[in-house]
């Protein structure tokens, strides 16, 4: 199992308005996570700077952001692109970051 960090960005003034959405996760979504193999998944908050942080759990090559060829997720894109910072077909401008050091 390998785990995946990366950054995403909400637009000004949204931060409650993810919070709220997140807070009502669409079961499918949850679901589609869950069934691809992605676990123990967190977003975290940079409130200075709108920056979201994700880190998740994988088992296989697939995280999170690239579940995109799956219709549940691009209408979950499509939701939430009025808020965050999103290519062309709705999806987060998403930023892998290299892990540098961990301790368990």
């Amino acid at each position: 199992m390998q785990r995946v960090a990366f950054k995403m960005k909400l637009k000004q003034g949204c931060q409650q308005e993810y919070v709220k959405r997140h807070s009502h996760l669409w079961s499918e979504i949850a679901e589609l996570i869950k069934c691809s193999g992605i676990g123990d998944y967190s977003i975290f908050l940079d409130e200075e700077t709108n920056v979201l942080f994700g880190v998740q759990k994988v088992s296989g090559n697939t995280s999170s952001q690239e579940l995109g060829n799956i219709a549940v997720q691009q209408k979950w894109w499509d939701y939430m692109s009025d808020i965050m910072e999103t290519n062309l077909d709705h999806s987060p401008v998403t930023v892998y970051l290299k892990e540098v050091f961990y301790l368990e």
